[in-house]
């Protein structure tokens, strides 16, 4: 990190003092939607929250936590914890996902780095196998990036190619997986002439072959390993163009829904299996379709269905796919690399920073909102604390979680007069969200409020300022919904539980009895995302944000 040339003083800003209490409060899971049954945080009794909604108008407002407002390439793309702690910290939108593969392949860093390195080892002896969905949509994966790793792969070494696709028809139109298949041959017949050995191996429909998300149905993914790595599927055809032509036409099935096939030669068998001594990567870089079938090639204990065989392989992620389970341990493409967060310009200028999570969030609170950076940046100025998760059980048979824990850390830290700033995550209507269960997510929701309230009162008690907001929606909204919003039944009549994150905007507040009269919510900034809370907490310490950050939501006016 070449930091030496920065100036770290920030300079005093004019209306605000110096020297008062800050708490950060980021509720994990927590957007804001129209009020059913399906919302658990308005289900839920949560009177902390609804008083500061209910408070001054000018203290109170929505941002955007998804999209482009955190870096991500559309506005279909929900917000996760990874990326909207990035943006929290760093006070600027930095690129994530599909872009950060794009300049990684323009520049060639991708080559460079340790997830390249690591998977090379297996280019002399092995097969490179590359997996995911074959489209140009732009939301999971882009043909583009595949031909480009194609290419550089077997220029620095790779003989030996497989590629096992996904058909598309759901970002892009039903159909077009022939035409992206001619490309992607085209490209293979190029290389095949310079004497690389690469064919495609495998293919399904991405709503029935690998592709699933959030646990719903393993199925989905062992139909694309028995394909993948076991070369075993109930069809077999000599090319991927007559396979997909065919099993379109016969069993009348659009691209989402293809079934597995396998790529077999003249002797019938499957060109491509994964064995011991290959290397794989998964090609999708948005990472919610990626992580269950990153656990069936990662994992040793693995029991979501048999894999018969578990190959010795050496497996990558375009990216790492999921911050909290660091998986998959080796990746392509680094996360951004994020210099002049707003922690460490605080630290600079003297303000005692302490944050806390519990385990699942504490990565979040720290190391994402530093830039993903590990450690302290002045370990005299800083405390951080992680109390451990829960382990062994799902979270919603212990909905609570260690929200009131980590509260009264919280309280004691404050009320100790030793911090300038308190931060911290409360994880729960996050991952009690994602279980499912709208009875526990609604706990979730009443204990992290609980939370709130615990630490809000001890900034009372020092006249301090408070911030709280959330870093992506997932609790307030349950349920799948149609195109009009009604909930989605299944074809039992059952009810289509929601367990993702959204694409709503979450709260933020301010208040407090050190926050300065005439301080209010700006109104010139109605789309103010993420990324302008840091300048917006560093005006909270007495401080201008540095000029490129974006800008803050805050003014103040002369009563």
């Amino acid at each position: 990190m070449g930091t030496s040339g920065i100036s770290w003083k920030l300079p005093e800003h004019p209306k605000l003092p110096k020297g008062k209490t800050v708490a950060v409060v980021v509720l994990d899971g927590w957007g804001e939607a129209k009020p059913d049954q399906y919302n658990c945080i308005h289900v839920a009794d949560t009177p902390t929250m609804d008083s500061l909604k209910q408070g001054a108008p000018e203290k109170w407002r929505l941002v955007r936590a998804h999209g482009k407002a955190v870096g991500l390439p559309t506005e279909d793309d929900m917000g996760n914890s990874e990326v909207g702690h990035n943006a929290l910290g760093a006070g600027r939108i930095f690129a994530q996902g599909a872009k950060l593969v794009d300049l990684a392949l323009a520049s060639g860093k991708i080559y460079e780095g340790e997830g390249f390195k690591y998977i090379k080892e297996c280019f002399k002896n092995g097969t490179l196998h590359l997996i995911g969905l074959l489209s140009d949509g732009g939301v999971h994966s882009r043909l583009d990036q595949l031909q480009l790793l194609l290419k550089g792969a077997s220029e620095r070494g790779a003989k030996r190619i497989r590629v096992h696709i996904l058909t598309d028809g759901r970002d892009v139109l039903d159909g077009s997986s022939i035409g992206f298949l001619e490309i992607l041959e085209n490209d293979i017949a190029k290389l095949r002439e310079k004497g690389v050995d690469v064919q495609i191996a495998s293919g399904g429909g991405r709503m029935y072959v690998t592709m699933d998300r959030y646990e719903n149905d393993w199925d989905v993914v062992k139909r694309g390993w028995d394909a993948q790595v076991l070369g075993e599927a109930p069809y077999k055809f000599r090319n991927a163009i007559e396979a997909v032509k065919k099993l379109r036409e016969e069993l009348k099935v659009n691209d989402q829904y293809l079934p597995p096939f396998v790529i077999v030669d003249e002797n019938e068998k499957p060109v491509g299996p994964i064995v011991d001594g290959d290397a794989v990567v998964t090609i999708n870089f948005r990472a919610d379709r990626m992580v269950m079938i990153a656990k069936a090639l990662e994992y040793e204990d693995f029991d979501k269905f048999d894999r018969v065989r578990f190959p010795k392989i050496r497996y990558a992620g375009m990216l790492q796919y999921d911050g909290e389970l660091k998986l998959p341990s080796h990746y392509l493409v680094s996360p951004p690399e994020i210099e002049r967060t707003s922690g460490e310009y605080l630290v600079h200028n003297g303000v005692r920073t302490f944050a806390c999570s519990e385990t699942v969030k504490f990565g979040h609170v720290t190391f994402f909102w530093n830039g993903n950076r590990s450690g302290y940046f002045n370990p005299e100025l800083e405390e951080y604390v992680e109390i451990p998760s829960d382990s062994g059980i799902t979270f919603n048979v212990q909905p609570k979680m260690k929200a009131l824990e980590i509260a009264e850390k919280t309280r004691d830290a404050i009320l100790g007069g030793k911090f300038d700033q308190v931060r911290v995550n409360l994880p729960n209507g996050d991952m009690v969200g994602h279980t499912g269960d709208i009875e526990a997510t609604v706990v979730a929701c009443k204990v992290a409020d609980e939370a709130v309230k615990i630490i809000l009162d001890a900034i009372e008690q020092v006249g301090g300022i408070y911030v709280v907001t959330a870093d992506h929606g997932n609790a307030e909204d349950m349920v799948k919904r149609n195109k009009s919003g009604q909930p989605l039944l299944d074809k039992n009549g059952k009810l289509q539980i929601l367990t993702s994150h959204t694409l709503e905007p979450v709260p933020i507040a301010i208040g407090g009895p050190g926050l300065a009269p005439g301080v209010r919510f700006r109104k010139d900034l109605p789309n103010g995302g993420l990324a302008n809370v840091a300048a917006t907490v560093m005006n909270l310490h007495g401080f201008e944000a540095p000029s490129d950050y974006e800008p803050t939501l805050i003014e103040v006016v002369d009563n």
